[in-house]
């Protein structure tokens, strides 16, 4: 089963660091498309931040300069580091898997996906 698990979600003023964890099964995670989704009180699902196999990763505007998105195949980990948090990235985050390889035209539509982790929490505020 691929079903993706987040983990490292918590509480941080603004300006505080923060990174989440997302685990998947597989014998071709290598293969996998990842992403990173959130979802605020109120609002839609937006993207945050994607890749895909032996690609660089694909970001937000929002938070291009201050999230770094990696993966370590060997380890079925994807991991987005988040620096410099605002009180508007406040949402729950949730990882996004595809077992091969997602349109570049497509890494942030949501539809693109196949599996969902459940999501965890982050709360930026002072």
């Amino acid at each position: 089963q691929v079903q993706p698990r987040e983990s490292g979600g918590g509480f941080v003023q603004p300006g505080g660091s923060l990174r989440l964890a997302c685990a998947a099964a597989g014998d071709t995670f290598r293969k996998y498309s990842l992403a990173w989704f959130r979802q605020a009180p109120g609002k839609e699902r937006e993207f945050v931040a994607g890749i895909r196999e032996g690609s660089s990763p694909y970001y937000a505007d929002s938070v291009k300069a201050r999230f770094t998105l990696s993966r370590d195949n060997a380890a079925n980990m994807l991991y987005l580091q988040k620096n410099n948090l605002k009180v508007e990235d406040t949402a729950v985050y949730y990882c996004a898997v595809k077992s091969n390889r997602v349109i570049l035209s497509q890494i942030a539509e949501s539809s693109a996906y196949s599996y969902w982790g459940q999501g965890t929490q982050v709360t930026v505020s002072s």
